[in-house]
């Protein structure tokens, strides 16, 4: 009975452990909305394909925080915005700005599907051009009848 007891109590403090601090709740909620609102239009640096909103990792928790205190230092959401694309690079924005060195990433799919496009009808135009179907002489096509009128009798 001792040893479960035991196991239990040890259980539980291992589960104690593990447990992660409290997130604060929101001091202002005029500042936590505008986070929200800003971290809604900016990438997790970890999770490439979350918000930095919905994210849960580390680094999302501190640029929230970071984006916090430029909120309370009185910047605005462009200033906030500018400051992490300098300090990250194109990267940190979900819609990043045309200008050369992202019209890969704006105009690279476009690109494609209109090469895919091109390939397609030429491919198209150069079979019906030469006309892969062969035309039968007299010979072939009475074996073919033959051959259709052994299948047609078989039956």
């Amino acid at each position: 009975m001792k040893f479960w007891l035991a196991f239990f109590l040890c259980c539980q403090f291992a589960l104690i452990s593990h447990a992660n601090e409290a997130v604060p709740l929101a001091e202002d909620p005029v500042v936590e909305q505008r986070l929200v609102l800003i971290a809604e239009d900016l990438r997790c640096l970890v999770c490439q394909n979350e918000s930095l909103a919905s994210s849960r990792a580390d680094l999302a928790n501190d640029l929230r925080r970071e984006v916090r205190e430029l909120i309370k230092a009185g910047k605005s959401d462009a200033e906030i915005k500018d400051y992490l694309v300098s300090r990250y690079g194109d990267f940190v924005l979900y819609k990043p700005p045309v200008k050369p060195t992202t019209w890969l990433l704006w105009f690279g799919p476009l690109l494609l599907l209109l090469g895919a496009l091109w390939l397609l009808i030429s491919t198209i135009r150069t079979t019906q051009k030469n006309g892969n179907a062969e035309v039968l002489d007299a010979q072939k096509r009475a074996r073919a009848k033959a051959l259709l009128q052994e299948t047609d009798s078989s039956k």
